[in-house]
């Protein structure tokens, strides 16, 4: 080589390496993790997000604030990650899991400034992440999941986000009875329960509708607006002329050829009335397009025929009616017909909408989520989603623990009480998890306007003492006390999650010590 150097980098990529590299991607982490701290709780603050475009939203939604954040530093991008894992596997608990990963970098900061090693501190995050399951399932309660019990966990994650002018109690009743109706001896299907926006209302004309609703109404002026215990056909092709794949002129030399080709065009029309009149169906939902001339026959017969629907909307038709979707007008007939107590259109707003109640097979449900503005219905619908994904995470996977802070000291209290049986500096690590999940209550107590310091020694000592204790939000402060007593129930699984995620988002970032980046 003749001692000449050798370059393996593209001239123009940068690389950062050593300290300077963790340090890096740690403050990028944690200055995501800070953007979402003041939101968590009963007292959390809301957060405007404005695109380039100028659209706003208004949320304190962890998942939806990380998302709509331009974000461009990859160890950030990670963050954003553990809160979209924690959204997609349990549906709460997005800014927990963003909190906590934030706090696990900054407790990691300051054992590497200790020259511990990374790979030490890994291994005893991840021996606390195993305790802290433990803790978890110690303290899940043993209570029945009844509808009171149930109320109480969508009521707690709901309470403090944006619900208009209804009480989050209110809403989690209705939050409950579309999982009770959803729910079969195979657990609950998420997919049988929708969120229907409308703007137009005040947020207490929130409610159930044991069915679906569909966007598109009926193609003809003439077509009922009432169909009682309906016959209802979901089909997949276009009930129009049907035109030629290939480029052709028609030469027509005389009236007669005229009237002919006219002829024939009626003729096939009049058949697609026909074929949908012989199978018995009142009411039709089409994927594609429905002509004029069909329409106006079917109309005379009084079926109700909406067009132009979205595959996902036959699919929940289908499911709710038990109806089979079929392609072509040949495969209509009465056993491919499904059926509900009634389809009914409506005035939402000001817009019109198709109500399919009762359904043959109807498990599926829609909550009807009303607001004056777009920004009030955007927010209760995200409020309302986290709901019924807690509830559901409740039913299937694992129970409640208490609320509040309450499991945080708990998984704190019993990861320090072990952390004495861990030889070496991997107990350093253990230990500053503990402390980093101190951050969670010390959040709350800072949301509702206490000392942070006093109220974790109380909240410590009172846990030490009662074996429960959290942050209780009460008019324009906080105070130390049972969760339970006060109703305040989350999921475990949303706990379970949130460590697991937080825990892994930490130490792939601590672990790392070189970043290149190409032009």
């Amino acid at each position: 080589m003749g001692g000449q150097p050798l370059f393996i980098l593209d001239e123009d990529a940068q690389r950062t390496h050593g300290k300077d590299a963790q340090s890096s991607n740690i403050s990028a982490g944690k200055a995501v993790s800070e953007s979402v701290r003041t939101t968590l709780g009963p007292r959390g603050m809301d957060k405007m997000l404005v695109s380039d475009d100028g659209d706003v939203v208004i949320t304190n939604d962890g998942a939806t604030i990380l998302s709509e954040m331009d974000i461009e530093h990859p160890a950030a991008q990670m963050i954003v990650e553990v809160a979209q894992t924690q959204e997609d596997e349990v549906g709460d608990g997005t800014t927990t899991a963003s909190v906590l990963a934030g706090e696990l970098l900054t407790k990691g900061e300051d054992l590497l400034d200790d020259d511990v090693h990374p790979t030490t501190i890994v291994e005893g995050y991840s021996a606390a992440a195993e305790l802290a399951q433990d803790a978890i399932n110690e303290i899940v309660l043993d209570v029945d999941l009844d509808d009171e019990t149930l109320v109480e966990v969508a009521e707690s994650s709901m309470t403090g986000k944006g619900t208009g002018d209804v009480e989050a109690g209110k809403l989690a009743e209705v939050v409950v009875d579309a999982v009770r109706h959803a729910k079969s001896d195979n657990g609950v299907r998420r997919d049988n329960i929708e969120v229907h926006t409308q703007t137009g209302a005040a947020s207490s004309a929130t409610k159930l509708v044991e069915g679906v609703i569909v966007d598109e109404t009926a193609v003809h002026d003439n077509m009922p607006t009432s169909v009682e215990d309906a016959s209802i056909a979901v089909i997949d092709t276009e009930l129009d002329v049907r035109e030629s794949n290939i480029d052709a002129e028609y030469n027509v030399s005389s009236v007669d050829q005229l009237n002919a080709a006219l002829d024939a065009e009626e003729g096939e029309l009049q058949g697609y009335a026909e074929d949908v009149l012989e199978s018995g169906a009142d009411v039709a939902f089409v994927t594609e397009d429905v002509a004029d001339r069909v329409a106006s026959q079917l109309a005379k017969e009084g079926v109700f025929v909406a067009d132009s629907i979205s595959s996902s909307t036959a699919k929940d038709i289908v499911e709710a009616t038990g109806a089979k979707r079929v392609g072509s007008l040949e495969s209509l007939d009465e056993d491919a017909l499904g059926h509900a107590d009634s389809v009914d259109v409506e005035k939402q707003g000001d817009d019109d909408v198709t109500f399919i109640t009762g359904g043959a097979t109807a498990e599926s449900v829609t909550v009807i989520a009303r607001g004056s503005t777009e920004h009030v219905v955007d927010e209760l619908e995200r409020a309302l989603n986290d709901a019924l994904d807690t509830v559901i995470a409740a039913l299937d996977a694992g129970g409640v623990v208490p609320g509040a802070g309450a499991t945080e000291i708990a998984i704190a209290d019993h990861i320090r009480s072990e952390a004495a049986s861990i030889e070496g500096r991997k107990q350093l690590a253990v230990e500053a998890f503990a402390d980093a999940v101190d951050v969670l209550p010390r959040t709350l107590a800072e949301n509702t306007g206490l000392d942070a310091i006093d109220a974790l020694v109380d909240l410590r000592a009172e846990h030490e003492s009662e074996g429960i204790a959290g942050i209780i939000s009460e008019g324009q402060t906080g105070v130390v006390g049972d969760p339970v007593d006060y109703g305040i129930l989350d999921p475990a699984a949303v706990k379970r999650e949130a460590v697991d995620s937080a825990t892994e988002a930490a130490t792939m970032i601590v672990r790392i010590d070189d970043v290149i980046s190409s032009s």
